[in-house]
């Protein structure tokens, strides 16, 4: 068996530490400019409405909204691949308003692409009161939820993932996020071998989110490096789901390389971590980096129960599910 190609060591902006960043490195107001111009399409579409899913930028003036997205990007792309947009002025939009501007912000910087089986472009995450189960993910419920990236089971990924808050949880609910190339540093000075093994496929539960008689399983490394660029796949507990879904047994190295990577993605000296707050839209690139997020406990009334929107962006591939 040929020995993939590893990454080089990262030693830019990407490969950062809890308390090599802080909120100045993520934080990108909206500008005043900017706020006006979402207030401008806001108007336009209540008097002339379209589908969110059919809103192009170009139907729109947003100049100054561009350059924001612009700067924001780059952060994804070519930074520190976490940024935090503040704010929406959520409270004078009505819900049918918050997905639009939401939607037009993150087109500014790619492609909308499908984020379930079915075709759901516009995700709702959100305590749906549902008990764990097969086909039912961890986002509509109100349970921890390990460090992922998403889609880690698809042959071709969202490429940046965002999340807006409508309504932030009365208790909990912690945003934290950790470097992929910074683990995979530590990995390479301490466990090379493990590294290697992390190259090379492991199976994924594809979570029901596939045809009637397909696979309910497929086969994807952790890392891959191609081309000069990283694409890191990693949600230890999909690996051991399709375990179980496929009767198969891991192999010991591959057991190891995950218990080890789990270990230096969950210590202290790795993540950061903030409370998104009512209307910012956090972005990750998920290629890159992984989140996770904690228990929380929400408010009675029903309109103050945490809700966030997610959106995937990808040009890779056709917009659908599997690209």
């Amino acid at each position: 068996m040929s020995r993939p190609q590893l990454l080089p060591e990262i030693r830019d902006a990407r490969a950062w530490a809890r308390g090599s960043i802080s909120p100045a490195d993520w934080l990108v107001p909206l500008s005043s400019a900017c706020l006006a111009e979402l207030d401008e399409a806001v108007d336009q579409l209540r008097q002339d409405p379209l589908p969110t899913v059919l809103l192009d930028p170009a139907q729109f003036r947003l100049t100054a909204c561009a350059e924001t997205m612009a700067r924001v990007s780059a952060k994804l792309r070519s930074g520190i691949g976490l940024a935090v947009v503040d704010r929406l002025p959520v409270e004078r939009y009505r819900p049918d308003d918050i997905r639009a501007v939401y939607w037009l912000l993150g087109s500014l910087m790619g492609r909308t692409v499908a984020q379930k089986w079915d075709g759901t472009m516009i995700y709702d995450v959100r305590d749906t009161g549902r008990g764990l189960g097969y086909g039912v993910r961890r986002s509509v419920t109100n349970l921890e939820l390990q460090f992922h990236t998403d889609g880690a089971w698809l042959p071709m990924p969202a490429e940046l993932v965002g999340l807006c808050c409508v309504s932030p949880a009365a208790e909990g609910g912690v945003s934290r996020f950790v470097s992929l190339y910074a683990v995979h540093n530590e990995l390479a000075r301490r466990h090379p071998q493990l590294l290697q093994r992390l190259y090379r496929p492991f199976p994924w539960d594809r979570q029901a989110e596939h045809a009637e008689g397909d696979d309910k399983v497929s086969r994807r490394p952790v890392f891959q490096y191609d081309n000069g660029r990283l694409l890191a796949r990693y949600y230890d507990g999909l690996v051991h789901n399709a375990l179980e879904l496929s009767g198969e047994r891991l192999d010991a190295e591959g057991g190891d390389a995950l218990a080890t990577m789990r270990e230096i993605v969950d210590s202290p000296d790795f993540p950061v971590e903030f409370v998104i707050e009512r209307g910012q839209i956090q972005y990750l690139n998920n290629h890159q980096f992984a989140h996770s997020r904690t228990e929380f406990r929400d408010a009675a009334e029903a309109a103050a129960k945490r809700h966030m929107i997610r959106l995937w962006h990808r040009d890779q591939g056709r917009r659908s599910f599997h690209g």
